[in-house]
């Protein structure tokens, strides 16, 4: 159960991403807010684990870049502004299911019985949590978070694929810092010169980029590494529970029998997903492929690793 909520912790700390971008970001920077989201989480990261992309992780990094960090944070801070957070909430909550299909394809991972059941189940329990009455839907920012939840499932199965033998919080900080250096040039052509920030705003950054970047990621790669991608995925589910959660507490809002009905369905669902002992032994390890020139890493403990060319 150890890696299980070392993943959670992503999910968790993701729960109050949509409020505080929504609240206290700046609705028309999508692209800044994004860099300023990546970059400064990627250069922390990179300064924790001091190592720096070799052969094949030079374009993997671009790649993975561009699509967990780069177009899945801008779609995502779109989403949030777009959209109330229970909707933008209840089209992430397909992702599990989208994670099992890809990494059926990508990882040869079949998803089981019990995690699709436990996807059903989670999404049922989501939108009983979520959609308690007529809100507001913009057409552009549900697809704005259907794309950014299909583009970050694939994203996600595709770094667990490649990095098998890299260490997690190299290959986070790689992801994040070229994210970030992408969105940099394209944010300053686009959207002009930075935004001027508050002090609430400054607060709300180091927020978004400390705990629910750095932090979160590392987490979430560390659970994809270690666990099916089914189990990661339907781990995905306690965002929405703790939005609404969150709500009950900083809102003061009242949880309904329907909401209730519905956090059961989804923590249900999570514990459908948890990892067998088969799961726990097979279900996580990609057969790594490195080639001549590809840095090949062997974790030892958090933060110390040891390096050999082959």
């Amino acid at each position: 159960m150890g890696w299980v909520t070392l993943t959670a912790v992503a999910p968790v700390t993701w729960g109050a991403n949509y409020f505080v971008t929504h609240e206290f970001l700046p609705a028309d920077r999508p692209l800044y807010g994004a860099a300023l989201r990546a970059l400064p989480a990627g250069l922390i990261l990179l300064g924790l684990c001091r190592q720096r992309p070799r052969g094949a992780w030079w374009w993997r990094s671009t790649v993975l870049g561009i699509l967990n960090v780069s177009v899945f944070f801008v779609l995502v801070y779109a989403a949030s502004q777009l959209l109330p957070t229970s909707i933008a909430s209840t089209v992430m909550a397909v992702s599990p299911l989208a994670m099992m299909l890809i990494a059926w394809g990508l990882v040869s991972e079949q998803p089981g019985i019990a995690h699709l059941a436990g996807a059903a189940i989670g999404l049922g329990g989501v939108c009983l949590m979520l959609l308690t009455g007529v809100e507001g839907v913009s057409v552009p920012g549900v697809l704005a978070s259907a794309t950014a939840m299909l583009v970050s499932s694939f994203g996600h199965i595709l770094a667990k694929r490649w990095s098998a033998d890299v260490d997690v919080l190299a290959s986070t900080a790689w992801q994040l810092t070229a994210g970030g250096l992408f969105l940099l040039p394209v944010a300053a052509a686009v959207e002009g010169p930075p935004p001027a920030l508050s002090r609430s705003a400054l607060l709300a950054f180091g927020y978004v980029s400390l705990v629910a970047t750095a932090l979160a990621f590392t987490a979430w790669f560390t659970g994809l590494r270690r666990l099916p991608a089914g189990t990661v995925g339907l781990i995905g589910l306690l965002n929405p529970v703790t939005g609404v959660l969150l709500g009950t507490v900083v809102a003061g809002e009242v949880l309904t029998v329907q909401q209730l009905s519905g956090l059961v369905l989804v923590l249900v669902g999570v514990v459908l997903g948890r990892p067998t002992r088969a799961g726990r032994r097979n279900g996580s390890q990609v057969p790594p492929h490195p080639a001549s020139d590809e840095l090949v890493v062997q974790p030892q403990a958090f933060g110390e690793v040891e390096a050999r060319v082959t």
